[in-house]
């Protein structure tokens, strides 16, 4: 098994170049970049006097688990791609990290990172899961991170949503090429959360075949400045905001309209009678024939008058108009 050691670290070209003038100790106290990657190491072994140590590179290794690096507080920048890590931990007392690479591993889970204050870029990408699992996100690390995150790569890990990742509203540049996001509607919601987005690559995504793609991402993206890997133009965004909006527009006027025409039918059909509506059947006013004016009929008890006979009980209606 290599480990990663201090006399690992004495055989190295660039202490052999100075260990004429100082000491292992000196050297190690005043190291502050380590590049040990492709070296076939598995561990890393107690390094705590490489305390002034900043840039570590580890990548292209056999290494299982991130371990032993407590004594590096001022570390800023951690390159351990491509090795065989399947979990993140141990990097709580890295207080100063701005950036974190962990590609090619087989992490299937993004968490440990809930102490990570500085951190503004992580790039998780193209983790060797499992068939037909996805990489998923702690929705506590997410949220420690929602303040500082600012670059994320998530490329090839099977993702086919992305509302874990909705609390980091200062993220700026998103790689998530070669998933599965499909849900336009989804990404809009999200993106339009992040207000300080401008470089966007979802390439070789099911949702990039969706009608209008291209045209609603802009939209949803204020500031968006790159989509796919290609420019976006200030014209052509400041056309499509105006449309959108011009859109919008007419439909919240017609929604306005269909609600108006659906309040007028419902108090048609139910409303009250107008006062002087009456039944046809009911009615005594017949029209005349042959265009004369029209003859009333009155239902009257004759009580021996001149105009009209009272005959066995039956009533006689009295004619009025003219004959």
């Amino acid at each position: 098994m290599v480990r990663l050691t201090v006399h690992l670290i004495a055989k190295s070209n660039n202490f052999s170049k100075a260990c004429r003038s100082e000491s292992l100790q000196q050297y190690l106290k005043k190291l502050t970049h380590l590049n040990f990657s492709n070296r076939s190491i598995e561990d890393i072994d107690d390094l705590s006097m490489c305390r002034n140590l900043t840039v570590l590179y580890l990548y292209d290794n056999q290494i299982s688990q991130i371990c032993n690096l407590g004594f590096a507080s001022n570390l800023t920048h951690l390159y351990m791609q491509n090795n065989n890590i399947s979990c993140i931990e141990n990097l709580s007392s890295l207080h100063k990290l701005s950036k974190l690479f962990l590609g090619g591993n087989s992490i299937t889970v993004v968490e440990g990172l809930d102490e990570l204050k500085s951190l503004k870029e992580l790039h998780v990408e193209g983790q060797k899961l499992p068939r037909g699992e996805k990489l998923v996100f702690d929705p506590r690390s997410i949220s420690s991170l929602s303040e500082t995150l600012c670059i994320v790569n998530i490329s090839k890990n099977n993702i086919d949503e992305i509302w874990d990742l909705a609390p980091l509203r200062k993220l700026t540049h998103l790689y998530a090429t070669d998933n599965q996001l499909q849900d336009i509607l989804e990404l809009e919601t999200v993106f339009s959360q992040w207000s300080q987005l401008r470089l966007l690559d979802l390439n070789r995504n099911p949702v990039c075949h969706k009608p209008k793609y291209r045209d609603r991402l802009i939209t949803a993206c204020k500031i968006l400045e790159d989509l796919d890997g290609k420019q976006i133009n200030e014209l052509s965004r400041q056309f499509l905001v105006n449309w959108k909006a011009s859109k919008d527009a007419k439909k919240k006027l017609d929604d306005g309209e269909e609600q108006i025409t659906n309040q007028l039918t419902t108090d048609f059909c139910t409303g009250p009678q107008h006062p002087f509506a009456h039944d046809r059947s009911s009615s005594l006013s017949k029209p005349s024939e042959y265009g004369k004016p029209g003859v009333t009929f009155r239902t009257a008890q004759v009580q021996g008058d001149s105009r009209g006979k009272r005959s066995g009980g039956i009533y006689i209606p009295l004619r009025t108009g003219r004959l």
